[in-house]
């Protein structure tokens, strides 16, 4: 492997951190519809006492429908997180090439960053230097005893 291939998977490892941490914060904000789930749950959007005439609180059907469409989303986001950060660290260590380019197909869901990340780890282990780098070592086969004492 060229001093070129490894300083570029030096560089898609900081990179598959960083939009990890992107991805992470973008799972942030989903957070809020969560709350406004829970609070139409538990039904504190109703009318103040005075007004008897003002409608009523969303069904609650809407509370759930919020609280599920945003944990999904949560959820969603810090798993393509997780493994984001999981890929930069096999990408710095040169193991799981496969896990690596499923996670680069996954970013690509991320637009446009996530899209111009998971183009370029798919080129950079494309490549037969590189992908010779993420194979195992493999070690010579031990002699045996019979090898031993018939090679003299």
């Amino acid at each position: 492997m060229t001093r070129t291939d490894r300083d570029h998977l030096r560089v898609l490892s900081i990179c598959h951190y960083v939009l990890a941490g992107l991805c992470f914060v973008a799972g942030c904000f989903p957070i809020i519809h969560l709350v406004v789930g829970i609070m139409i749950v538990n039904n504190e959007f109703g009318p103040p006492p005075q007004q008897a005439n003002a409608p009523g609180p969303p069904p609650e059907i809407f509370g759930w429908l919020f609280i599920g469409v945003a944990a999904t989303m949560i959820a969603s986001f810090w798993a393509l997180a997780v493994g984001l950060i999981v890929a930069g660290r096999c990408l710095s260590r040169r193991k799981s090439r496969t896990f690596c380019m499923v996670m680069a197909g996954a970013a690509c869901l991320f637009q446009p960053l996530g899209t111009a990340l998971g183009v370029f780890t798919f080129i950079v282990l494309a490549r037969p230097s590189v992908r010779e780098a993420f194979e195992p070592a493999r070690e010579a086969p031990e002699p045996n005893e019979f090898d031993r004492y018939h090679s003299e």
